[in-house]
């Protein structure tokens, strides 16, 4: 009986043996072991805040991005079709008009007459870049220019979001997309200047950028510079074509006085053509180039743009076109004279249509800025 007991003791412990293995494998069949998740590095979790690259990159919206709208059974559908425009109406005193209706707009695509869908008026949400030069001609303008880039910020609504890039040779980001004011002015009270301007290689950076993480449909720079680009890799024409992909409008405010143009033959080229340049790109944008005559003047344009901004009609067409070519269709908008009083009416020059994949052309390669 001695002897029985110890084997019997073994048994018992080998049957509890088995019996542990079995039901850890019923419960690995059950849930696999999956393999551990790498973790978020610092650069995954937040966007780098360093250079800019100036490449115009990937397909862009175009001019046919549809707001998406929900029907009756609660679907959404999103119309590729219709073109949207953002204009701004002014009278012939600067003032902007804010009673206009859909009767007062006409719309001209390739020079036909096209048929407005609707005209609304309203605080669109945007998403801001605030592009600032800080090369060394603009020492003695920095400290108005931050002024007032901080009244732009003050003046942002909570679902706005912005953006700060500083350039001097080569755009930079100090501050990416955010809706938290006191980040951006943090942004700004850092800049500090030296060095040369590449405000073109600049402009072409920030306005891919807005285009690519841009959360708000309708997309603006404010860029301010003295506009005697010296450094810049891309030529005129590259950065109207990358406006006209990435549909942001410009708002520029250059610093050519009266004085640089007096200073000598060459001196008074170079600022009429740097002026002629910044009224190009913005007025092709849709947006508009100021030119104050004195830094006292830059907080009263600030307040301008961002009037400006938030004055915005949103008008909408079905395009008689119906091809899908991916080639650049002209756009002018017209508003009627009412009660003896001229309208001027601001948009962007034209759009892009999709092709049959409903996609745009790619953007043309180009150098990156420095190369």
């Amino acid at each position: 009986m001695s002897n029985r007991t110890p084997f019997r003791i073994i048994a018992l412990a080998l049957i509890l043996a088995l019996l542990s293995v079995s039901a850890i494998y019923d419960a690995g069949a059950q849930d696999q072991p999956r393999p551990p998740q790498p973790k978020q590095t610092q650069q995954q979790q937040s966007e780098p805040k360093d250079k800019i690259s100036a490449q115009v990159q990937g397909q862009v919206q175009g001019g046919q991005a549809g707001e998406p709208a929900v029907d009756k059974e609660g679907t959404i559908k999103i119309d590729t079709e219709l073109v949207m425009l953002d204009v701004t109406v002014i009278d012939q005193n600067d003032k902007p008009i804010f009673n206009l209706k859909k009767e007062d707009f006409s719309v001209y695509e390739d020079k036909i007459k096209q048929q407005v869908e609707n005209v609304i008026r309203q605080e669109l949400p945007i998403s801001l870049g605030l592009v600032i030069d800080t090369s060394g001609s603009m020492g003695s303008k920095i400290q108005t220019v931050s002024e007032a880039a901080v009244m732009l910020i003050k003046q942002m609504r909570y679902d706005d979001e912005a953006f700060v890039a500083p350039f001097k040779a080569e755009p930079e980001l100090a501050q990416d997309f955010t809706s938290d004011k006191s980040e951006l002015e943090n942004a700004i009270s850092d800049l500090y200047t030296r060095g040369g301007t590449a405000l073109l290689d600049a402009i072409i950076a920030t306005a891919d950028y807005a285009h690519e993480k841009g959360k708000r449909r309708r997309k603006a720079l404010v860029v301010f510079s003295d506009g005697l680009d010296r450094n810049s890799a891309f030529k005129e024409k590259e950065v109207i074509e990358a406006i006209k992909e990435n549909e942001v409008q410009v708002y520029l405010v250059g610093f050519i006085n009266e004085e640089m143009e007096a200073k000598n033959l060459s001196g008074k080229a170079a600022a009429k053509q740097a002026k002629d340049l910044l009224m190009r790109i913005a007025e092709d944008s849709g947006g508009r180039a100021y030119f104050p005559k004195d830094v006292s003047e830059i907080t009263a344009v600030a307040a301008q743009i961002a009037k400006d901004l938030r004055s915005q009609y949103l008008v909408s067409y079905y395009p008689s076109n119906d091809k899908r070519d991916g080639g650049f269709r002209t756009i002018q908008v017209a508003v009627s004279n009412t009660g003896g009083r001229k309208m001027i009416a601001r948009a962007r020059r034209g759009y892009y249509t999709r092709n049959e994949k409903t996609q745009l052309p790619s953007a043309s390669p180009k150098k990156s800025p420095g190369n």
